[in-house]
């Protein structure tokens, strides 16, 4: 699951988003794509993307709302909350400041931008999410 702690990461942040999108698309299967339509904020056309083996924009809302649609995970919150609050852990595990951060990220960027993305005080994509995840996992090692 994506919001789980990771230790390790695949070798680029393209490959452990290819992950996690293999994982949602499953469930996106499993549960019906009308069902997880009405369900989550996802829109259909992500949601087929899905399906279909691609990387479409999702929010981290979003992605947590469809892995909540799985049996035994908790709901969406808890999962957007956890999955925040172990980047930040991951930050502390690798010694990490959001500047470090910055300049490991492929994305634009800034640190204090970082910072409200991870504290939740500014909304945040999967992608950025994954690809976040990808510099503080890949810096724990």
């Amino acid at each position: 699951m994506f919001y789980e702690q990771r230790t390790s990461v695949p070798e680029t942040a393209a490959d452990l988003r290819a992950e996690y999108d293999d994982q949602l698309a499953s469930i996106v299967d499993r549960r019906g794509l009308e069902t997880v339509a009405e369900r989550t904020s996802a829109d259909r056309d992500a949601l087929e993307a899905l399906l279909a083996g691609e990387s479409p924009a999702l929010s981290l809302e979003a992605a947590a709302e469809i892995q909540a649609l799985e049996d035994g995970e908790p709901d969406a919150e808890t999962i957007e909350t956890m999955a925040c609050e172990h980047l930040l852990l991951g930050m502390t595990t690798a010694v990490l400041d959001v500047d470090a951060v910055e300049s490991h990220l492929e994305l634009d960027l800034d640190a204090k931008e970082i910072q409200q993305k991870i504290e939740r005080r500014a909304p945040m994509s999967f992608e950025e999410y994954v690809r976040l995840q990808h510099v503080i996992a890949g810096r724990a090692r």
